[in-house]
């Protein structure tokens, strides 16, 4: 079990980037299937507070038809969550 959660955690940096980029690109779908796939492996994987992240940003986006910026603080603090379940915290 160890090993698979060490890869759920190696993967942070890459779901990071792609949830970044979704939101630089203002990507609303490709941002809330990655909020949606990271909800479910996160709790999965022992990681329950990303997990109630992602799920609030996956709601926000579900709900909201503003635009992407007033969700910049839940993506902010999901990544923030992700980095600091990283290696060394994720770096920046």
């Amino acid at each position: 079990m160890r090993e698979i959660v060490e890869f759920f955690i190696a993967d942070l940096g890459e779901r990071v980037g792609a949830i970044r980029a979704a939101f630089e690109g203002a990507d609303r779908l490709k941002l809330k299937t990655l909020a949606h796939q990271l909800k479910g492996a996160a709790g999965g994987y022992g990681f329950p507070t990303i997990g109630t992240a992602a799920a609030m940003l996956e709601r926000e986006l579900l709900h909201d038809q503003a635009g992407l910026s007033s969700l910049q603080d839940k993506v902010e603090d999901l990544i923030k969550l992700c980095q600091s379940a990283m290696p060394s915290g994720g770096g920046n």
